[in-house]
């Protein structure tokens, strides 16, 4: 809700020609496969099977220690949106791969397409965000 109160507050600084350059822009991290415990799974079987007479993979009952997870980013303004674009599984998002990889190559040339030379970024302060070399990049 703070987010959205600040976003206002932002769009009322500028004249109302330049509210359509405005774009926002951010990250989402998607758990896709989330472990699970079959600690307490039960096989119901006749009570005269013995249990090596039943099949391994049914007893056994591996999982993966950490979660699958899936990054996108996009950006969007009142003149459209960038494509929604997926991040490199395992990949730490930190000041050169956001500058080089997803402003760069992402969102940036897709903004230019849609805005022209003039449009207004705005991100929130994650530490990619707010890296000085980001920054300047901007």
């Amino acid at each position: 809700m703070a987010r959205y109160e600040r976003s206002k507050q932002l769009l009322h600084k500028y004249p109302q020609h330049a509210v359509d350059f405005v774009w926002f822009s951010d990250e989402k991290w998607f758990t896709t496969a989330a472990p699970r415990n079959a600690q307490n799974d039960r096989i119901y079987v006749h009570s005269a099977v013995k249990k090596r007479d039943v099949a391994g993979p049914c007893l056994l009952r591996t999982r993966p220690t950490f979660s699958h997870s899936i990054t996108v980013t996009v950006a969007v303004c009142p003149l459209g949106c960038t494509t929604i674009h997926f991040l490199e599984p395992g990949v730490k998002i930190n000041g050169e791969y956001y500058q080089n990889n997803v402003l760069c190559h992402m969102l940036l040339p897709e903004i230019q397409r849609v805005s022209g030379d003039w449009y207004i970024f705005q991100q929130d302060i994650a530490p990619a965000h707010r890296a000085q070399s980001t920054v300047e990049l901007l």
